[in-house]
């Protein structure tokens, strides 16, 4: 199957699904979800796959054991990349996402070490520009108020020393483009855009050491 973007029921889809959260709406929706918003991200990840590796969609439900929202369906349908990225449509358009969100221990440890110094930080910052430059957020996630303990508040990079993940984000709001081929493309832009962030994190961060033990 050739990518040609997603059809219009597939934003319908998750119009509905916002509004009847429930396993009737699923149920009598499955062929719309499996036809209209399934089959074209296999089709886009299959074609990304050269590029950025393998893809991989999540599953659809959501895991309510700990939650107090217990609705259990998730709102938009998500995949990730073997190379790095992660790609997500909703009813409210398409998102695209590379870096890393959440750092462990031992990462954090890392992250702020090379921040902090001069070479490897300044080149970070020059990184996020150029995202910038191309209408690419770049965020932290669960930042702390001030510099971390051990670095001083005043440190000239204390705005990225302060974050405990780091992703670059861009939202695309629906238009008729995401009916055609032209989503890949942009995604395919973002992805190569963000790809030096995600080089630098893979260069000085590196994988959880914690998380392999365990």
């Amino acid at each position: 199957m050739t990518f040609n973007g997603w059809p219009a029921e597939a934003l319908e889809f998750y119009e509905g699904l916002a509004a009847d959260n429930s396993k009737t709406y699923w149920t009598a929706n499955k062929a719309t979800y499996e036809h209209a918003v399934h089959a074209p991200m296999t089709a886009l990840l299959g074609e990304l796959a050269g590029e950025f590796g393998e893809g991989r969609i999540f599953r659809p439900y959501r895991d309510v054991r700990f939650s107090a929202d217990k609705s259990p369906y998730k709102t938009a349908i998500a995949a990730t990349l073997a190379d790095g990225g992660y790609i997500q449509l909703s009813a409210s358009g398409l998102g695209a996402g590379r870096g890393m969100y959440q750092l462990a221990a031992d990462q954090l440890e890392r992250y702020r070490r090379s921040v902090a110094e001069d070479l490897f930080g300044e080149e970070l910052r020059r990184i996020i520009s150029d995202a910038e430059r191309h209408e690419i957020e770049v965020t932290g996630h669960q930042s702390l108020k001030t510099a971390p303990r051990g670095y001083p508040k005043d440190h000239p990079r204390a705005d990225l020393l302060r974050h405990k993940g780091l992703v670059a984000w861009r939202q695309w709001p629906v238009g008729a483009w995401l009916g055609t081929a032209a989503a890949k493309e942009r995604l395919a832009g973002f992805l190569r855009a963000a790809r030096p962030l995600s080089d630098w994190l893979d260069a000085h961060v590196g994988e959880s050491e914690i998380a392999r033990e365990r």
